[in-house]
């Protein structure tokens, strides 16, 4: 048991040391992203995943509807409620690669609970051997809820593979653990505008 607590001791040691090595360096934040890429001052809220929460002013003119704000970079998802009460933020997995993400101001213009899939034709074209059509349940890409955008097959939905989140593994879309996409899906509306960074 000792021996156990010595080697734990020296590995955090160590880990303690480089961390501090590593970290001593200027803050700097990400191109065209709220992502920080060194630790940030206590005087900055933050959640368990250490996610910087934001203001939506410098991203929206206005909270008319609510507003999601998308980081693809931080992976993360903010939203505002009309009323300015609620204040969100949730990690997100996001497009696997740049030609497959789409940025900009859209909105909400479907909600759907027990969403059913089928691959767009150029997932098709990919991926031959996926189904044509997935029912609700467990199989669906798109988990329990999923939210349609302005711009023809993208969504905010949720997932049934939770290691997707917070990771690029999306064929464009924005997937959410079914708890968040859930609460999320009760907050929002038709309209509500989205933003993509």
């Amino acid at each position: 048991m000792s021996k156990f607590l010595n080697n734990s001791l020296s590995r955090r040691n160590f880990l303690a040391a480089s961390a501090a090595t590593i970290g001593t360096g200027a803050l700097a934040q990400t191109s065209n992203s709220t992502e920080i890429e060194a630790d940030i001052s206590s005087g900055v809220s933050r959640n368990i995943s250490s996610f910087r929460s934001l203001d939506w002013q410098p991203y929206f003119s206005s909270l008319s509807g609510g507003a999601i704000l998308v980081d693809i970079q931080s992976r993360a998802l903010h939203f505002w409620s009309e009323d300015r009460s609620i204040y969100k933020l949730y990690p997100t997995s996001v497009p696997l690669t740049d030609d497959l993400t789409r940025k900009g101001s859209t909105s909400i213009v479907r909600k759907v609970d027990s969403p059913e899939w089928r691959p767009t034709p150029s997932m098709r074209e990919r991926n031959p051997e996926w189904p044509e059509y997935i029912g609700p349940g467990p199989d669906n890409p798109l988990g329990t809820h999923a939210l349609y955008l302005t711009w023809q097959y993208y969504r905010i939905h949720g997932t049934h593979d939770t290691r997707k989140i917070g990771r690029r593994s999306s064929s464009g879309c924005i997937g959410l653990y079914n708890e968040h996409i859930a609460e999320l899906f009760s907050m929002t509306r038709i309209g509500t505008q989205v933003l993509l960074i």
